[in-house]
């Protein structure tokens, strides 16, 4: 059967039917959220300048930084161990506590200085302001893995847009009232805020008054280098900010984040409801290494049907999008979304190869995984940087293709699943889709107008996709139609053994 990818059936039913509610909550939660927060970003894009957007990202590393420090490590224990109690819940919770308020207190003296290194003085209240949220990432990154572990993703749902439409209203408010930059910050800072208070009342776990240092070692044990790897990973992203703002200019890095923002928003929906309910489904069943290949594979050939023909449709639908939504002052942006939704389309694969690493207990191989990858990344951004902007853009794209190769090395002995197999894999579904980009992006050649463009590509462009998948019989284009009506209808058993 061309396209499909025979997967063998080892997870027992009640692992199956968890694991899809589950992934259909999750995702529909991380597409909500970051399809409402999209909107109310294209809406202040309109209201505000690339200036504004500038400003935000350069002290967005610091908070994204912080909130490593805070949201990894111990709250990745939290799911992935076997056995957790409540004892080990509060600990992580005061430890998250005191941590947050040491972060803001660094931020809060050191903003003088970040502010200078940039010459930009507005830097310094803006990122004291911004760090206010901290102590409530803190916790609502408790609440999260409290969550997780317990795979409850509907109650994630219900907070996660309440907290993002209450947010994105205050920010579009303020946009209107010409607070400028502040209507960014305002509108981050209420959204953790308010997601945090909603998940108090949607999820009952409370922190009590426990604490053992013999939990937090345990936890530490193993969290310290998924913490590590993650602050790499974090830290080399945002070089790329750091050198684009420092060399070039707020308003160049406004578009550079700007057209990184469109690929980035909707595969790291995907990626992270995947993320979040795969890695405790493979930690479940990470002493079989049949059932874990399987869940892998699995979890490579759908995501990758689904975001690789989105990726090549926004790349072939970027010019007329840009001029119809965000006017001809973003259309710098645009090859940069073109060059990040190659970036962002291989984010699956990469994903799942370590996350069924860190499933296995392996977190020692990720952290070295991430030191090889971010240092090879490092010297060809080195080499990009006398080019040009496009081509430090285009150099992370290269790094990708090279990383995907490293972070799926171990995983031929681990699973006996290596890279050629994973290619075979995600074939079918990467060929479709450059043929449906090349399609889409013919569409403009009628020159019709921008509006009735983009909804001919769109129409276009799925129509086809799914059409000669549908006529191809891709295995994968059944799986996510019963995906997506598993959560609504009792199914039967031979249902739940073709799922996953």
């Amino acid at each position: 059967m061309l396209g499909s990818v025979e997967i063998n059936n080892y997870e027992n039913n009640d692992t199956k039917h968890t694991v899809i509610s589950s992934l259909f909550w999750k995702m529909l939660e991380s597409l909500g959220v970051q399809g409402i927060q999209l909107i109310i970003q294209l809406v202040l894009a309109r209201l505000l300048m690339p200036k504004d957007f500038g400003i935000i990202a350069l002290i967005t590393i610091f908070i994204n930084l912080s909130n490593i420090l805070l949201q990894r490590g111990f709250t990745s224990a939290l799911i992935q161990n076997k056995d957790v109690d409540e004892t080990d819940f509060s600990t992580v919770f005061f430890i998250s506590i005191a941590g947050s308020c040491l972060l803001y207190f660094i931020l809060f003296f050191s903003a003088p200085l970040i502010a200078d290194f940039y010459k930009s003085m507005e830097l310094s209240i803006v990122l004291r302001v911004l760090a206010i949220s901290l102590p409530f990432s803190a916790v609502n990154s408790v609440q999260i893995a409290f969550v997780s572990r317990n795979m409850q993703f509907k109650k994630l749902f219900f907070s996660s847009i309440g907290a993002i439409v209450c947010s994105g209203t205050i920010g579009i408010v303020m946009a209107l009232g010409d607070f400028e930059v502040w209507a960014l910050v305002f509108q981050q800072i209420s959204y953790v805020i308010l997601n945090c208070f909603f998940m108090a009342k949607v999820v009952k776990w409370r922190p009590k008054m426990l604490f053992s240092t013999k939990k937090a070692a345990g936890l530490f044990s193993f969290g310290w280098k998924m913490l590590l790897t993650a602050l790499i990973d974090t830290i080399y992203i945002d070089i790329y900010t750091i050198v684009i703002g420092k060399i070039f200019s707020t308003q160049m890095l406004g578009y550079f984040n700007r057209g990184k923002q469109f690929p980035a928003v909707i595969v790291t929906s995907l990626n992270g409801s995947i993320q979040a309910v795969m890695f405790p489904a493979f930690s479940r069943v990470q002493d079989d290494k049949l059932k874990l290949k399987s869940m892998m594979r699995r979890s490579i050939v759908t995501s990758s049907f689904i975001v690789f023909p989105i990726m090549a449709g926004l790349a072939a639908a970027a010019t007329p999008m840009v001029k119809l939504i965000l006017t001809d002052k973003w259309l710098y942006s645009v090859p940069f979304i073109q060059i990040y939704c190659a970036y962002f389309a291989l984010y699956p694969i990469h994903t799942a190869n370590l996350q069924a690493i860190s499933a296995i207990g392996r977190s020692d191989i990720n952290l070295k995984l991430e030191i090889i990858k971010k240092s090879l990344g490092i010297i060809i951004l080195i080499m990009t940087i006398p080019q040009g902007i496009f081509s430090i853009a285009i150099g992370g794209v290269v790094t990708s293709l090279i990383s995907l190769v490293i972070n799926s090395y171990p995983n031929i002995k681990l699973l006996g699943y290596p890279i050629h197999e994973q290619i075979v894999d995600i074939l079918p579904s990467f060929l479709l889709s450059i043929a449906m980009g090349m399609v889409v992006y013919s569409i403009m050649l009628f020159q019709l107008p921008m509006g009735m463009t983009l909804i001919m590509q769109v129409l276009v462009g799925a129509s086809f996709y799914f059409g000669a998948a549908r006529l191809l019989k891709f295995e994968c284009l059944s799986y996510v139609v019963k995906m997506a009506g598993f959560t609504y209808r009792n199914p039967s058993k031979e249902q739940k053994e073709d799922m996953i």
